[in-house]
């Protein structure tokens, strides 16, 4: 009988991942593994382990999140424990069928060291028949079918990866990555907040819910005002002035890195390239982002910036896209592979 292949789509990420399959199936959960601390929390969970969304709210267990700046850690056995879970997540979350041939394609940051990549070939040879890792904002340009003259700018939560498309596989020269992402505002907003209030109660998971919501740059549609806790009572505290200048903060890095880029393409396309910016990433829905950057880019002619559709799928979009149109036993010719 001939074998069928089952092709996933995965965007890991620092916060949340993604899949889509070419059977159709979407799925995002958070990037964490959850652990029981006690035989007490063995007992509530049922299980020695839960990875995604269930693994966060409970107060029983120890929360791993195995990615930092957008690749596995390289630290103790329990975040490799929890690099490997995660990953096998992933592939259940694709609900495989006896017999198929299971094909991952996965992004990774723009430049993820040859380290990094085979950490994560690693673990997904464990789970996986075939297995590629290709640059996340590629994977977004080759969803969108932008892959000559323009950049692609993904804003995650532990990275912001910039890729120049060309019309060729992009080389490490036309990709860079900056680690000022969303969890690098998440940490300013904190501070910020914890100096303004120093009695206020916040924590990483409530101030990345604050930015989420209320996150922009610029002249504020209006004021920002929240209910917190303080001393376990609630307050209503303005954090306008802190929102913005954390969202801003990673805004001049974010101009002075895609310039260099606008600068090597060929002068015939460099206008073109200009005209041709693509916001992708849960940073890219920071409200007034793109007219900042386009004001910022401003001097290098006319500044067309578009967002993608979706935030969440975009890359995994790209991917399922890349794995229907070029068949496993080529992927060697596009990025780092692995035959488990």
């Amino acid at each position: 009988m001939e074998q069928r292949d089952l092709f996933i789509g995965i965007d890991l990420g620092t916060s949340r991942s993604a899949i889509i399959t070419n059977r159709g199936t979407r799925a995002n959960f958070v990037s964490a593994v959850g652990y029981p601390r006690d035989l007490i929390g063995v007992r509530l969970l049922g299980d020695s382990f839960v990875v995604g969304d269930e693994a966060c709210g409970k107060s029983y267990l120890d929360v791993t999140y195995p990615l930092e700046d957008g690749v596995f850690k390289e630290s103790a056995d329990r975040e490799s424990d929890a690099a490997r879970k995660l990953i096998a997540h992933t592939v259940q979350m694709a609900d495989p069928k006896e017999g198929e041939r299971i094909c991952g394609i996965i992004g990774v940051p723009a430049n993820a060291s040859n380290v990094n990549k085979e950490m994560v070939l690693r673990f997904a040879r464990e789970v996986m028949d075939v297995a590629l890792v290709v640059s996340e904002p590629f994977l977004v340009a080759y969803g969108v079918e932008k892959l000559v003259n323009s950049i692609v700018i993904d804003i995650g939560a532990g990275t912001t990866d910039i890729c120049a498309l060309k019309g060729q596989l992009p080389q490490r020269d036309d990709q860079d990555s900056m680690i000022k992402a969303g969890d690098y505002i998440d940490k300013l907003l904190m501070e910020s907040i914890q100096r303004r209030y120093p009695e206020v109660q916040v924590t990483k998971y409530l101030v990345r819910q604050l930015k989420e919501r209320y996150a922009f740059v610029g002249v504020p549609a209006e004021k920002v005002v929240v209910t917190l806790r303080q001393n376990g009572k609630p307050v209503e505290v303005d954090i306008t002035e802190d929102i913005r200048l954390a969202c801003e903060s990673i805004i001049s890095e974010v101009v002075e890195r895609t310039a260099k880029l606008i600068a090597s393409f060929d002068p015939s396309y460099q206008e073109l390239a200009v005209a041709n910016i693509i916001l992708a990433g849960g940073g890219s829905r920071i409200s007034g982002l793109s007219q900042m950057i386009g004001d910022g880019l401003a001097e290098f002619g006319r500044v067309g910036i578009s967002l993608v559709d979706d935030v969440i799928y975009a890359g995994c979009e790209g991917a399922i896209k890349l794995a229907s149109e070029l068949p496993p036993e080529y992927w060697e010719q596009v990025g780092e592979t692995s035959i488990g």
